[in-house]
Parts: structure tokens; C-alpha cells; sequence
């Protein structure tokens, strides 16, 4: 048994590898071919020119330059030429040490609702639509409403604090207080009554309501994706960055975060293997579940130290930034949610922007309920796919780790616009091929007996490398394309416009997924009947995603140029 899993690893690393070696020359063959084209790539060549020669910014290639100049320098003083200033670093190691504490407990968090949901009493994969519609989604505008408010009414370092410890608070109790007593507060008999007299359609629904906390548990998880990574660690990074270092270090940034994935796929490995030397009659999940939420907990307290050590030393001692806090700041027109919708409507700039994230959300949603679908048929037992959770996690956090030390060239060498291609065509092309892999399955009998493997892990092999090549396009490119396009706005576009686009634009996407998968299971009757029509909709949808970058790249250059001081 052992061999064959560790075969399934091999496998999957040797496909995760080749696709992204293909992915990525479909992807940049036409730049190479024509480089020049375009306002774009004219527009990025006068912009880093104009960056590199302020001297106030130096960028690494203008370092590297230097160093390679006969100054008679020591081989000890050019490594030192090469590292970045030291008021950079100063900025950049607890950026990235803060991001690397909230990935570890996205990672973990993200593994641990998908076994708690899917493995759940009377649950599975097919529930995952209507939580995210149902439930993900209301979660997600009610955070946005209580952070405008927030922003409003408080500084903005303590809206960190506001959100960052009660998140923490909520994972402790779970996993020490409410799990344990599960029986008790699961309204398993109300429920059984309820399935008697409703049609079987209304299975997933109910399974919501009979597993309430363990759904709560995912909504909790999904909103620290939103809310902890994407809202309050780039909003803040985009307020301590001038966008001469965030094209130097944004790729970067996630170098450690991914570092983190690694270690926290394995502790969830680790955390899964343990529970088989427990006595017999010891609840091996509940410790499980107190063993990782106190991983969530320690690495919690490292970034909130993090932060800390940002506020004390970096943001209330930089004299440039404390001169901009002196200056008279146009008091911020209070906006309803309605006066936000309008607002953002209203400005293609981020109209373009939350079509990337909805077009994201929905392009993942659909794939990943598929596979995840596949993933129980292979895996039923908790163990068995806790543990194969944690072996992806840790193959999505090395492949990311590739990403992102080409993602750095890639911005430089190709553009923005280049960069922002990189994930649509991920996925676009790893989706489809997962999509085809599952229509036809029975020409892939064959291709699986070469591997030695089943039609099934085959599929769920190629859905594992979809979603790792996809994350890993997300986190080393698309983050950063998407966070530096925020930079040359004002602050009202920055706070409200990012709000807006992240946290509802996601769950937004991955709801709007939802519903199509719920129309089209109750349509033709189930999720694999769907999967040719979720096919074609995933192509649709790569397509508009590519007209939403082209149109933002043009955008973001002009904003670029209107605003040389960003």
C-alpha cells in the first residue's frame, strides 16, 4: 500500500512538472516572438526605466550592474550588492514573514473544512456549491459591511487586530469546545424528520443544517482566505510599498508564504498518521483537530507580533510616511453598500479588476467540486484523505516556490500583461484537459494502465495537478498583478474598491460557479452528466477573463504614468 501511494506521488509530481514546463511556454511563446508589441510592453519598458533611474529606488538589475563592474570588489561586497537596501529589508523580511504565518494557517484551515465537510455524516463534495452560494456568500458581504464600518470608525491597524483575533478565538473554540460536544448541538434526529417529508433533491441543504458548526468551521476558513490574506495583509503591504519595491518584492513575498505550505501540508501529514497510534476508543480526529488548531493559534501569534513589530517600527518611525500623516487628508465620504455597488460600476478600472477575481473564483469552483467529487471516490476514509491533503498542500507550496522565482523575470523581462495571462491560461488549459480526462474515461483506461493506476486516480492525479498549477499561478503571479494594479489609485478606490472586489468579488466568483453547478445537477441529474456543459463554460469564461487583463493592462500603464510618485 505504501508503494502504490508513494507511485501516485511520483506520478503526480512527474505530471505537475511536465504541465507546467507546457503551460508556460504556451503561455510567453508569443511574447518572446514579439516583445515589442503593443502599448504595454512600451509602456512597462518606459516604467521601470523611469523607476531605475530615480535614485532613491534602485532596482536589482541596476544592483547587479554595478556589481558586475571592475570596481575590484570583493566577492563578499557584491553578495551584498545584490541584496536589497537595508530600509527595504527592514519592509520586506516581516511583510514576508507575516504572509507566511497566514498561509500556514490558510493551509491548514483550507485542508481541514474540506474533511470535516466532505467526510461529514451524510455529506459530500456535492454540498460544496450550496454552501458557497447559501452560505459563503452572505458570510462574505456581512464581513465587507462590518469592515467599511470599521475603516470608518476606527485606525486602520487596529481593524487588523479587530478581525485577526476573533478569527483565532473561533479556531481555538472549535476545535477544544465545540467539536468534542458535536452530538449534542447537531440536530441530527430534527433533520432525519426533515429528509423523511422532503424530496431527495433537498440532501445537500439539509446536510448543511445537520452539520451547522462543521459548515460554520468552512465559512470561517474561507473568510481568512478573504479577509486576513487578500484584504488585510496586501492592503496593508499596498499602503508600506511604493510600486517601484512591490515589482521587485511582491513575487517574492510569497517565497517564505510557500515555504509554509511545505511545512504545513506535512504537519497535516503528520498530524493525519498520528492519529493510527491513539488507544483504541480515543477520538483520533478530535485530537487531530486540537492538534492542528494549535498550530492555527501559535503561527497566529507570530503574525500578529509581526504586525506589531511593523507598526512600532517601520510605520510610526518612517519620517516620509509620518510627514504624509501630518498632512490635511480630505475627510472620506461615508458610502452605503448601495453608494459602494454604484461607485465601483461606475469605474471600468475596477470593474476590469473584479472580473479577474469573479472569473478566477468561478473558473476554480468549477473544477474543484469535480475533482474533490473524484477524491472521495478514491479516498472515502478521513485519514486517507487528510493525508493526501496534506501531500498536495505541499506539492502545490513546491511548485509555487518555481513560480515565483520565474514570476519576478516575468514581470521584468515580460510585463504585467504577460504575468496576468499566466493564470487564465493555467487553467484554461489544465481544466480542460481534467474535463476531457472524465468525458472520456474510458479511452484513458489504457493511458492509466501505463501508469499503473486506476481510470480514477488518474482523474483525481490530473485534478490534483490542475489545482496545484492553478494555485500556484494565483499566489506567484496573480496576487501580485492584482495588487500592484490597486497601487496608482486613491485611497477611497484602494479601501472600497478592494473591499469590494476581494472580499465579495471571490466568494462572488466561486458562488456564481456554485449556481451553475446546481442548475445543472438538478438539470441533468448529477455532477458527472454535468461535466461536458461545465466544460464549455469554463472555456467561456477563460476567454472573458483574457479580455478583462488585456483591458486592465492598458489601464494600469496610463494610471502608471498619470501618477509618477506611486
Amino acid at each position: 500500500m505504501h508503494s502504490k501511494k508513494s507511485n501516485i506521488m511520483r506520478i503526480l509530481v512527474r505530471a505537475v512538472f511536465g504541465a507546467s514546463l507546457i503551460v508556460t511556454s504556451v503561455a510567453f511563446v508569443p511574447r518572446l516572438t514579439a516583445p515589442s508589441r503593443g502599448v504595454v510592453s512600451r509602456g512597462y519598458a518606459t516604467t521601470f526605466n523611469r523607476y531605475a533611474n530615480r535614485p532613491s529606488h534602485l532596482s536589482m538589475s541596476s544592483i547587479a550592474a554595478e556589481g558586475d563592474r571592475p570596481s575590484g570588489k570583493s566577492f563578499k561586497d557584491r553578495v551584498k550588492s545584490l541584496l536589497p537596501p537595508k530600509n527595504e529589508r527592514q519592509k520586506l523580511l516581516p511583510l514576508a514573514l507575516m504572509f507566511f504565518c497566514i498561509l500556514f494557517n490558510y493551509t491548514i484551515l483550507r485542508d481541514t473544512k474540506d474533511v470535516l465537510m466532505v467526510t461529514a455524516p451524510k455529506s459530500g463534495a456535492e454540498v460544496i456549491p450550496f454552501l458557497k452560494t447559501y452560505v459563503n456568500l452572505p458570510t462574505a458581504i456581512a464581513f465587507t459591511g462590518i469592515y467599511a464600518k470599521l475603516t470608518d470608525t476606527m485606525e486602520l491597524k487596529n481593524v487588523f487586530y479587530a478581525f485577526v483575533v476573533p478569527f483565532l478565538m473561533f479556531f481555538a473554540s472549535f476545535a477544544f469546545f465545540i467539536y468534542p460536544n458535536r452530538a449534542l448541538v447537531h440536530p441530527h434526529a430534527f433533520v432525519d424528520s426533515l429528509a423523511a417529508v422532503l424530496p431527495a433533491n433537498f440532501a445537500a441543504p439539509l446536510s448543511i443544517i445537520r452539520n451547522w458548526s462543521f459548515a460554520l468551521f468552512y465559512v470561517m476558513a474561507e473568510m481568512w482566505g478573504s479577509m486576513v490574506a487578500s484584504l488585510l495583509f496586501w492592503g496593508f503591504a499596498n499602503e508600506v510599498t511604493t510600486v517601484d519595491e512591490a515589482k521587485k518584492y511582491y513575487p517574492l513575498f510569497g517565497l517564505g508564504a510557500n515555504v509554509a505550505l511545505i511545512f504545513s501540508g506535512q504537519y497535516v501529514k503528520w498530524v493525519s498518521n498520528l492519529r493510527g497510534t491513539l488507544a483504541p476508543g480515543v477520538d483520533a480526529w478530535a485530537v487531530s483537530l486540537q492538534y492542528l488548531m494549535g498550530a492555527v493559534l501559535a503561527s497566529g501569534g507570530v503574525l500578529i507580533a509581526a504586525y506589531k513589530y511593523m507598526q512600532d517600527k517601520i510605520v510610526s518611525k518612517n519620517k516620509e510616511m509620518s510627514a504624509m500623516k501630518k498632512l490635511p487628508i480630505k475627510k472620506k465620504v461615508k458610502m452605503s453598500m448601495a453608494d459602494s455597488a454604484k461607485f465601483l460600476v461606475s469605474s471600468s478600472y475596477i470593474r476590469n479588476l473584479a472580473t479577474l477575481v469573479i472569473s478566477y473564483g468561478m473558473c476554480i469552483n468549477i473544477v474543484e467540486v469535480s475533482w474533490k467529487a473524484k477524491l472521495k471516490q478514491a479516498f472515502p476514509d478521513p485519514n486517507s484523505y487528510s493525508a493526501f491533503m496534506g501531500n498536495f498542500s505541499s506539492a502545490t507550496g513546491a511548485v509555487t516556490l518555481i513560480m515565483m522565482l520565474l514570476g519576478r523575470t516575468i514581470f521584468e523581462k515580460f510585463g504585467w500583461r504577460a504575468a496576468a495571462m499566466v493564470t487564465p491560461t493555467m487553467i484554461g488549459v489544465t481544466g480542460l484537459a481534467f474535463f476531457a480526462t472524465n468525458i472520456w474515461s474510458g479511452a484513458m483506461a489504457p493511458v492509466a494502465a501505463m501508469f499503473g493506476v486506476t481510470p480514477l486516480i488518474l482523474a483525481v492525479l490530473l485534478g490534483a495537478a490542475q489545482n496545484i498549477l492553478s494555485k500556484s499561478a494565483k499566489y506567484s503571479l496573480f496576487d501580485p498583478c492584482k495588487e500592484m494594479a490597486y497601487i496608482p489609485l486613491d485611497q477611497e478606490s484602494k479601501t472600497k474598491g478592494k473591499a469590494a472586489v476581494d472580499v465579495v468579488g471571490n466568494p462572488l466568483g466561486k458562488s456564481g460557479g456554485a449556481l451553475i453547478q446546481q442548475f445543472l445537477i438538478f438539470g441533468v441529474g448529477s455532477l458527472a452528466a454535468a461535466t461536458p456543459y461545465l466544460a464549455g463554460i469554463l472555456a467561456v469564461l477563460v476567454f472573458f477573463w483574457f479580455k478583462a487583463a488585456n483591458s486592465l493592462s492598458v489601464q494600469f500603464e496610463d494610471a502608471m504614468r498619470a501618477t509618477p510618485e506611486a
